[in-house]
């Protein structure tokens, strides 16, 4: 039975890395993927998927509009396909998530997404939301914080490093806009006074060695 899988993490830990080697996989075997991506997503190349390390893969767009289970059965309609893979998925909406379902279900193609799970303010994404409410398999790819613990939350920074806490929830940026954090480091940031700049150069916290040495699971 194929599945609906939902990688998540915070900023920076290897999503669209981890989708790209996901895809060449299949592709390596014979196999047909369709890889999606959401058309406002224009940090690169609108149309594709590039990761941090220099790999890159032509994608189909989309919008919020579009339905994507009519685009998969385009797609099969010339000829088989063997994986979807959805890249920035915190930009799908409900409908959409519940469509990724119909094609895992219905299609019996196994749907693999990955995005972020919660904003620059904490909350979720609508897309994450109900991925994490619909998905079969929930997966965290995990990186770290600077100060070497697990980062689970991001922050939203200016041009001059400042951070900033009110806003549109989706803006589109990279390093230069955002940052991965720890929750501890989240609510330092958060708790500062308006345009005051994140504390990056407080000391490594002495108990994250002990944490990492009891979790088994490498940050990607």
């Amino acid at each position: 039975m194929a599945k609906l899988y939902f990688y998540y993490s915070s900023m920076n830990a290897g999503k669209s890395t981890t989708l790209l080697q996901s895809s060449y996989n299949y592709r390596e075997r014979g196999m047909n993927t369709l890889v999606l991506t959401p058309e406002l997503d224009n940090r690169v190349e609108v149309g594709t998927v590039s990761s941090r390390i220099g790999l890159t893969a032509e994608a189909t767009t989309f919008t919020t509009a579009d339905n994507l289970l009519a685009i998969v059965e385009d797609s099969v309609a010339d000829q088989p396909l063997h994986c979807l893979l959805i890249d920035e998925a915190q930009f799908l909406v409900r409908e959409q998530v519940q469509q990724l379902g119909n094609i895992a279900d219905d299609l019996g193609i196994p749907v693999l997404c990955y995005g972020l799970r919660t904003d620059f303010q904490g909350q979720l994404f609508e897309g994450s939301q109900h991925l994490l409410a619909w998905a079969d398999n929930l997966v965290e790819i995990k990186t770290i914080c600077h100060c070497g613990s697990k980062a689970t939350m991001v922050l939203r920074l200016d041009g001059q490093g400042r951070v900033v806490k009110q806003g549109a929830q989706i803006k589109i940026g990279g390093n230069e806009s955002y940052q991965a954090v720890c929750r501890k480091h989240f609510k330092l940031g958060m708790a500062t006074r308006d345009h005051a700049e994140l504390p990056f150069d407080d000391a490594p916290d002495p108990h994250h060695k002990h944490e990492q040495d009891q979790d088994q699971d490498q940050p990607a």
